[in-house]
């Protein structure tokens, strides 16, 4: 049994995790994962009952019923370095003993779903479009820290993208899969699947260029172009590679879905897309587990 000290495992003065200031019994199995703060009570307005309400730092946690399913929903924050907190701290909720601060005999694996917003990367896709990660492809650092084992065709499938698309070396990426079953179940017709490219920020780490030109300003045009196993790039966005990652090796089921509100080879933005986004949280609510 795994002991994790307190420099390890930050608990609050009320023993609950220390950044999401929560406790095991605040938080649902399935737990839908947004950026904004204010999204968290979109979610909750559909609820036919709210049992729990928090908030510490950027981090709120409004926790209740759908139609007789336990749902949690919590803001992240933006960024992949925020997942790392969001994830691990949730995964201590429920797979490690607080107050003795040792691991629980038995595994729970959580449902993390995220709700985000993304830049369309396909010419032929509509803003408003949902657009499902399949896979993400990391720009970002934080797997690399973890001792995490990657598949065969992940590996292939990151060699093939970097190599595509020419990123400069000091960039080393990721790709991992999205959860099968929980992705399929956000799927419909009008939805597009696809390769999500997670970035580390949201100017020159997605090739945008205001007064410091980017490394990799071209990136979105030979995204267009990529395509291996009938799967092809299809936004940008900066939480989901972590998400992939962590979840899944500490045995989560994770998945996300994207409402398109630019897309960048057209160079159009939303010019307003709150009914859009309360019609993918129903979408969405009425398909999680």
């Amino acid at each position: 049994m795994k002991h994790f000290p307190p420099t390890e495992l930050a608990l609050n003065a009320q023993h609950q995790v220390y950044h999401l200031g929560l406790s095991r019994d605040q938080v649902a199995q399935t737990v839908i994962l947004v950026g904004d703060q204010d999204r968290v009570s979109l979610i909750s307005n559909f609820f036919d009952a709210i049992e729990h309400k928090s908030q510490h730092r950027e981090f709120v946690c409004h926790t209740g019923t759908y139609k007789g399913k336990r749902i949690s929903a919590i803001s992240t924050g933006i960024g992949t370095d925020n997942i790392d907190i969001t994830v691990n701290e949730l995964d201590a909720l429920v797979n490690i003993d607080l107050k003795t601060r040792t691991s629980l005999p038995s595994h729970t694996s959580l449902n993390l779903i995220r709700i985000g917003t993304c830049g369309i990367l396909q010419p032929q896709i509509p803003v408003h479009s949902y657009i499902v990660s399949t896979h993400a492809f990391g720009l970002d650092n934080v797997a690399h820290f973890y001792d995490i084992e990657f598949t065969d065709t992940e590996r292939f499938m990151n060699e093939r993208i970097k190599e595509f698309i020419q990123l400069p070396k000091a960039i080393e990426p990721y790709f991992v899969a999205a959860d099968s079953e929980l992705t399929f179940n956000l799927t419909a017709d009008s939805c597009f699947p696809g390769i999500t490219i997670t970035s580390s920020g949201f100017y020159g780490p997605q090739g945008r260029q205001l007064r410091l030109d980017s490394r990799i300003a071209d990136i979105q045009i030979k995204a267009q172009h990529f395509s291996e196993n009938n799967l092809r790039l299809l936004n940008f966005e900066m939480e989901s590679s972590a998400l992939f990652a962590l979840g899944r090796a500490l045995g989560h089921r994770c998945a996300t879905i994207c409402l398109g509100i630019a897309n960048r080879p057209n160079t159009t933005f939303s010019e307003g897309y709150q009914k859009e986004m309360n019609e993918l949280i129903q979408f969405v609510l009425d398909r999680v587990p």
